[in-house]
């Protein structure tokens, strides 16, 4: 606070606050105190959070908890990782929480007994494969029809697994089989469909009036 009080006093107010911590409790702490006791921007983060799969962890559970509260304004996800990789979990909590929509929301089950195919294999493909998607939507894939259809329902996508075909939805309904062995493919070219078509619908609601594009 004697810090804001220096800075205030000189008359500058473009500057935002951060009491990062590499400690959750104390993270979480901090900022809720804070944002009792001022009105500036809150800077978030787990600083010096640590390896990609704890300090993921950490990360998600205090700023997450933290922006379910209404704090913070920008944050910092610092992971001993590549900083491509600290973008992506940033993109990750934020969406998560629904605060940004940006690419795809997948809904995928655990491994277990009832699953028709490789669940696990097929979502580290379909990741890698369309993590240039900027489109919003949520894209279901289960591996067995007791948990399938009730997540399908819910996506713009959705598959449930069987042996030889899967079921896919398109927004809640049936919609078709596809060769359950040609499942990523499948679902790559659903999804880039999808993409081609609300990109179309895009371009059809600018309206050129004078010279002018309005949308």
């Amino acid at each position: 606070m004697r810090d804001i009080d220096v800075v205030e006093r000189l008359t500058l107010d473009q500057y935002k606050v951060s009491v990062k911590a590499s400690n959750v409790f104390l993270t979480l702490d901090a900022y809720r105190l804070l944002s009792q006791q001022i009105d500036n921007p809150l800077h978030l983060g787990v600083t010096e959070a640590g390896v990609y799969r704890t300090g993921t962890v950490k990360s998600a559970i205090a700023l997450g908890g933290l922006l379910l509260d209404g704090i913070g304004d920008t944050m910092r996800i610092s992971l001993a990782s590549p900083p491509e990789e600290e973008i992506k979990i940033g993109f990750d909590i934020l969406k998560s929480l629904n605060i940004r929509a940006n690419g795809i929301n997948f809904i995928a089950c655990p491994s277990c007994s009832r699953q028709e195919f490789d669940v696990i294999k097929v979502m580290n493909e379909l990741e890698v494969r369309l993590e240039d998607v900027r489109v919003p939507m949520d894209v279901s894939v289960i591996g067995c029809k007791v948990n399938g259809p009730g997540e399908a329902k819910e996506a713009d996508i959705g598959v449930v697994g069987a042996s030889p075909n899967s079921l896919v939805y398109k927004n809640g309904d049936k919609s078709h089989l596809i060769d359950t062995t040609t499942l990523v493919d499948s679902i790559e070219t659903m999804v880039r469909e999808r993409v081609a078509n609300e990109q179309a619908r895009r371009d059809k609601e600018i309206v050129r009036v004078d010279g002018t594009a309005l949308v």
